[in-house]
């Protein structure tokens, strides 16, 4: 049997979010500003990366359960003039 969560393990989930949020920023910041050149040397290889995400991610491949989906263009119940 499931559980429900409870309020203290919300708020603790959420300051836990927040501080990885900071986290990330404080060490985004410090990269760009020291190691600027660094990361522009890199930036080929991070714009190589976004290709296959933007392609799974942009093509809803993770989302699997939208191909079944009321109303999508692929249901055989629905004509193609969108009617």
């Amino acid at each position: 049997m499931k559980t429900a969560p409870t309020a203290l393990s919300r708020r603790a989930r959420r300051l836990l979010a927040i501080a990885a949020w900071l986290l990330g920023a404080i060490g985004a910041y410090f990269l760009l500003t020291r190691h600027f050149d660094h990361v522009l040397q890199a930036l080929p290889y991070l714009l190589l990366l976004a290709c296959p995400l933007m392609h799974v991610f942009g093509h809803r491949h993770g989302h699997h359960d939208a191909h079944h989906a009321p109303g999508n263009a692929r249901d055989p119940g629905r004509d193609r003039t969108g009617d």
